[in-house]
């Protein structure tokens, strides 16, 4: 019997939110100290409420959510309901990977992410191209 070598399995859950936590770590200040206190969930696919609340048919169009209040939203008088999260969607984000074919797995994953802190933060187009260069 052989056995698969990690090259050749498909990459997982904790790969990909090693690759999200990897990406918070090389945010510039004050923004990386900020985005630690957002929760991070890697799932497989968007729950059925989600992609029912966007209206989204295919699971595959979805590759991460902001699930929160964005900071230019929120006042001190608000009542905290939780913790705000980014959602990572592995299937999808594999799927646009292999359909991409021109970036690397981290890259796709650091560019979702930053998309995604984007709303969180309120960020101009200007201030994430400076963040993530691909968006140039």
């Amino acid at each position: 019997m052989t056995h698969a070598s990690p090259q050749t399995l498909a990459p997982d859950l904790a790969l990909i939110e090693q690759f999200a936590h990897e990406a918070v770590a090389t945010l510039p200040e004050p923004w990386r100290e900020a985005a630690t206190r957002l929760r991070l969930r890697i799932e497989d696919f968007p729950p059925d409420d989600i992609l029912e609340a966007m209206e989204i048919d295919d699971p595959f169009e979805l590759t991460g959510l902001y699930d929160g209040v964005p900071l230019t939203e929120k006042s001190v008088m608000d009542q905290p309901l939780g913790p705000d999260v980014i959602w990572i969607f592995r299937r999808p984000v594999l799927e646009e990977w292999i359909e991409r074919g021109n970036v690397s797995l981290g890259e796709l994953v650091t560019h979702i992410l930053v998309h995604e802190l984007a709303h969180h933060f309120g960020w101009s187009d200007a201030e994430i191209a400076a963040i993530d260069p691909w968006w140039e």
